[in-house]
C-alpha cells in the first residue's frame, strides 16, 4: 500500500475511535449528563473519565438506573458499551460530594484532561468532549489558566487556539473571551483579527467541510461606528484588517452592526460571525439554539469540544440535568474528526 493511502487509512480508523469525555467538576452534572447521553442511544460511542463506584452511585440515587461498566482503556470501550456506559476509572474523585465543589478534586480533574488529551494526541480516542469546569475551584487549587481552551492551547504545545460556538442554527467566533468589556477596545488589534479569521477560515474547511467559508465580523460600536460618530474603531482597527484578508482572497463581509447580523436572512449570508467581544458572540446563538450550541475548541491539533452550559450545581444529583447539549457535543466531535480525516486523504 503505497504511504500516503496508509496514512488516510490510519486517519480514518482513528476518526472512528472512541470519543474520550472527562469529568469536568465532580460537584456537577457531568456524571449525571453522560449516563443520560449513553442510555438515549444518539451519542456515538464514548467513555467517561471517572470513578466508576461514583458514576454507579450517581445513576442509583438519580433514578436513572444506567449501568455503569468500567474499562481499562479505550480500547475496550466498544465492547464494554454493549453493557453500560463505559467509565474509565479516575483517582481522587470518589469523595465529591454533590453541589459542593471542593479543590481537593482539583488535581483529579486535571489530569483527566491532561489524559484525554494524551490519548487524543496518540490516536487511542477520536476527540476529547470536556464536561463542564468550575473554574474558581481550579483556581483555588493553582490552576494557573483562565478556563479549558488556554489549558488545551498549552497542553498542545502553545498553539494559539479560538473559541468557536456551533450550533445548526449559527457559528460565533468570539475574537476577546473572557475579558472585562472596558478592556476590549485595547485587546482588540488588527493582527489579533486577521490571526484569528484564517483559524476559523481552515477550521470551516478542515472541520466543517466548507470549501469557501464566509466570514461576517460584527462591529464593536452600536452601528458598527456610524462613520465614526460613536466610535473609531471600526474604522480604524477593524475595517483595516477585513482588507487584508480580503486581499488574501478570504470571503469576508463587515464590519457589520451587530444588532441586524443575526436573523434568519442575515445569517443566509455567511459561514461564521466574527464578534469583538464575549456576549455579542453567546448571546444570539444560545438565544437561538442553547441545548444545540457546542464549544469548539479550534486551532488546535486534535478535537475538542464542550456543552456550552455550565456546572448547573444547583440540578446535580437531582435526575432533571438535560443531557441535548452534551450529546451535540459529542456528535459534533465525531464529525469533526472525520471532517478532519477526509481533508487529509484530499
Amino acid at each position: 500500500m503505497p504511504a500516503g493511502a496508509s496514512k488516510a487509512a490510519e486517519n480514518a480508523a482513528r476518526s472512528e475511535a472512541p470519543l474520550a469525555l472527562t469529568p469536568g467538576e465532580p460537584a456537577g452534572v457531568g456524571a449525571e449528563i453522560a449516563l443520560k447521553a449513553w442510555s438515549g442511544g444518539q451519542a456515538p460511542l464514548f467513555f467517561l473519565i471517572d470513578d466508576p463506584d461514583r458514576v454507579h452511585r450517581i445513576s442509583r440515587d438519580a433514578g436513572l438506573d444506567v449501568p455503569v461498566t468500567e474499562i481499562g482503556g479505550p480500547e475496550q470501550a466498544g465492547a464494554a458499551n454493549a453493557d453500560g456506559l463505559p467509565v474509565l476509572r479516575c483517582a481522587g474523585l470518589s469523595a465529591a460530594k454533590l453541589g459542593r465543589p471542593d479543590a481537593t478534586t482539583a488535581p483529579a480533574v486535571i489530569k483527566a484532561i491532561e489524559d484525554a488529551v494524551a490519548m487524543a494526541v496518540s490516536g487511542a480516542v477520536a476527540a476529547v468532549v470536556t464536561n463542564p469546569i468550575q473554574k474558581n475551584t481550579l483556581h483555588q487549587a493553582g490552576f494557573p489558566h483562565p478556563g479549558h481552551t488556554e489549558f488545551l492551547a498549552d497542553l498542545a504545545g502553545g498553539a494559539r487556539s479560538v473559541m468557536m460556538l456551533a450550533s445548526t442554527e449559527l457559528r460565533v467566533v468570539p475574537i476577546t473571551i473572557h475579558e472585562p468589556l472596558r478592556r476590549v477596545p485595547e485587546l482588540l488589534t488588527r493582527d489579533l483579527i486577521v490571526e484569528t479569521a484564517r483559524i476559523t477560515r481552515d477550521a470551516l474547511k478542515n472541520d466543517f467541510g466548507l470549501d469557501a467559508p464566509r466570514l461576517a465580523f460584527a462591529g464593536l460600536n452600536p452601528h458598527a461606528g456610524e462613520g465614526g460618530s460613536i466610535g473609531t474603531e471600526d474604522a480604524e482597527v477593524i475595517a483595516p484588517a477585513i482588507k487584508t484578508l480580503r486581499a488574501e482572497g478570504m470571503l469576508v463581509d463587515g464590519p457589520l452592526p451587530a444588532d441586524s447580523m443575526f436573523h434568519a436572512d442575515a445569517r443566509a449570508r455567511y459561514d461564521a460571525a466574527l464578534c469583538m467581544y464575549h456576549d455579542q458572540a453567546l448571546i444570539p446563538i444560545k438565544t437561538l439554539d442553547f441545548w444545540g450550541g457546542v464549544n469548539v475548541t479550534i486551532g488546535l491539533p486534535f478535537v475538542r469540544t464542550s456543552p456550552d452550559h455550565g456546572t448547573a450545581l444547583d440540578l446535580a444529583g437531582t435526575g432533571k440535568a438535560n443531557e441535548k447539549s452534551l450529546v451535540a457535543a459529542l456528535c459534533m466531535a465525531r464529525n469533526i474528526a472525520r471532517h478532519r480525516a477526509a481533508a487529509v486523504r484530499q
